[in-house]
């Protein structure tokens, strides 16, 4: 696997008349999974399109695989797997000739039969593009973008559409082409995709990175964990808290429910079990509430994620 990044874009600007869609963003992809997060008009898609060669920057820097997407795109190209969302097949085309022929345009693509069946697409094959219904269409599009074995794929909303097994089939997909070594630019409106498949997630708004990191580091840089349980009412607070490690807060929020904010750890787990046993507390229920990424991503943006 590439130890550098497969993707550098450096001060990137790109602008539609008298509106900027990117400005100044950087973004750093290393070998693996990458998800790139945003609200609508945040700048992601038109960041993602000038690192795929479709839209050439008015200022900046982009490298994909150590190449410029414009002035090298005929070198690039072979090397990477573009997924887009309207899928880019010709409307007319049944499924099964439409993944042979972009196959064919590669040296060693895999192998198509066990893609399509993998997929779930062999009830499909012989149907034109514009019969099949959008779930069919999207995964169509998905395989077409990694047939020819690329170095490289941009997923772009991969699983828009599908139902929860074509979904889990897709994640799947994704996981294996990283094991196989293939490094996934993936743009997501699903927070559990991509705490699941990214190894670096990048939050981008108002045409900048605002956040990168992986899933875990991320949910650490925002509000900290919380341990919940539930005890007889107006137990000693004060003692838990002199219990506690330094920085942590803990309060009664309702009577016979406690809530203990901090570093939720194991020590610190093992910490208020142990004080609950020196004062005879039997926990009705205990739990630990984790940030997770849609958490984060609220925090950084304000914003819901829509599709």
């Amino acid at each position: 696997m590439r130890s550098e990044p497969v993707v550098q874009v450096r001060s990137l600007v790109k602008r539609y008349g008298t509106r900027t869609a990117v400005d100044g963003l950087d973004l750093e992809a290393r070998p693996g999974v990458t998800a790139v997060l945003g609200p609508n008009g945040a700048g992601k898609t038109t960041t993602v399109e000038t690192c795929e060669g479709y839209r050439r920057p008015d200022s900046g820097t982009v490298r994909v695989l150590g190449l410029d997407p414009v002035a090298q795109g005929d070198e690039l190209r072979p090397r990477i797997g573009v997924m887009l969302q309207s899928g880019g097949v010709y409307s007319g085309a049944r499924a099964d000739e439409m993944l042979r022929h972009i196959a064919a345009l590669h040296a060693h693509p895999l192998d198509v039969d066990a893609l399509i069946e993998r997929l779930g697409l062999g009830s499909c094959g012989r149907t034109g593009y514009r019969r099949l219904s959008g779930g069919q269409q999207q995964r169509l599009a998905l395989a077409m973008a990694v047939v020819g074995r690329p170095e490289l794929v941009f997923l772009d909303e991969p699983t828009a559409g599908l139902d929860p097994q074509a979904r889990r089939a897709t994640w799947d997909l994704v996981r294996d082409l990283r094991a196989d070594g293939v490094s996934v630019i993936l743009t997501t409106h699903h927070m559990d995709e991509a705490e699941r498949l990214a190894d670096d997630v990048a939050v981008i708004d108002a045409g900048r990175v605002i956040a990168q990191g992986s899933p875990e580091e991320l949910c650490r840089g925002g509000a900290e964990n919380t341990l919940r349980f539930t005890g007889r009412p107006g137990l000693d607070v004060e003692s838990l808290l002199r219990a506690l490690p330094p920085g942590s807060s803990a309060a009664e929020s309702a009577p016979g429910s406690y809530r203990v904010d901090g570093l939720v750890d194991p020590q610190l787990l093992a910490t208020v079990t142990s004080w609950c046993a020196q004062h005879g507390v039997m926990p009705d229920r205990i739990s630990v509430e984790r940030h997770t990424l849609e958490d984060v991503f609220l925090e950084l943006t304000g914003k819901e994620l829509r599709s």
